[in-house]
């Protein structure tokens, strides 16, 4: 498993850099690793997984 930035990220997914570290603060996606300079590190899949059941949640609330 290949861990990347939120830079890294945010460029696999089509957001941007601010949007991945607002989620990752409000707990919305996970964080895979901390590295000991405090940055994120993320699962792509795990990511993608999350994201597509935030979106199916939104999607239910306005219906």
């Amino acid at each position: 498993m290949r861990l990347l930035s939120s830079g890294e990220l945010a460029k696999e997914l089509g957001i941007s850099r601010r949007s991945i570290s607002r989620y990752a603060d409000e707990g919305l996606i996970t964080v895979a690793l901390v590295t000991p300079g405090g940055k994120y590190r993320f699962d792509l899949e795990t990511v993608r997984k999350e994201l597509r059941q935030l979106a199916q949640k939104h999607r239910q609330g306005r219906d």
